[in-house]
């Protein structure tokens, strides 16, 4: 139970370092004229993935989950990819990545890095880490009222950012010749 929960607070601390590129690219946004969308999801999205991480903890300790090498060590590695997927998401989008949906206006999208394969990645990750996480000590309660909530959370955050991206991107260019 240490080194899982060493593992929470590891990934706690990851979240307040996101915090604060966030708040810094959000300062950015604001300067070059970004709008905010969906703040009403905001405040249920920080809770549900506070949740997360306090569930993991709960769970295991108060239900005595044991750790099941077979499935942990499986998890933790897809955890970890989640991770590694998220800081290639925030490196790829630079000061435009975000945990709220702010769109600067005619900013053309990004194409490059995770966002030539999909449009959305770091809800691949969010998916892939609230399965893993809590799997990781096998509480599988965690994951799965994790999973079963964030799945309308996630649909709403889609259908805001979306909208908001058709609103205020700028098309791409067109090819010459």
């Amino acid at each position: 139970m240490t080194a899982y929960a060493l593992l929470i607070v590891l990934v706690a601390v990851e979240r307040l370092a996101e915090l604060v590129v966030a708040r810094r690219n959000a300062a950015w946004s604001r300067r070059n004229g970004g709008v905010e969308y969906g703040r009403g999801h905001y405040p249920v999205m920080v809770l549900l993935h506070t949740g997360l991480l306090a569930g993991c903890l709960a769970e295991v300790a108060w239900a005595g989950r044991p750790f099941l090498p077979a499935l942990g060590w499986p998890m933790l590695a897809l955890a970890l990819a989640a991770q590694a997927l998220r800081w290639w998401c925030i490196a790829t989008l630079g000061p435009r990545w975000n945990t709220r949906v702010i769109v600067v206006p005619a900013l053309p999208l990004v194409t490059a890095g995770p966002y030539r394969l999909l449009s959305h990645p770091n809800y691949l990750a969010v998916l892939a880490e609230g399965v893993a996480l809590p799997l990781v000590h096998t509480a599988w309660l965690t994951a799965t009222c994790f999973t079963l909530l964030n799945l309308p959370l996630l649909a709403v955050r889609l259908r805001c950012e979306n909208a908001a991206l058709t609103r205020c991107v700028a098309p791409a260019p067109e090819p010459v010749g």
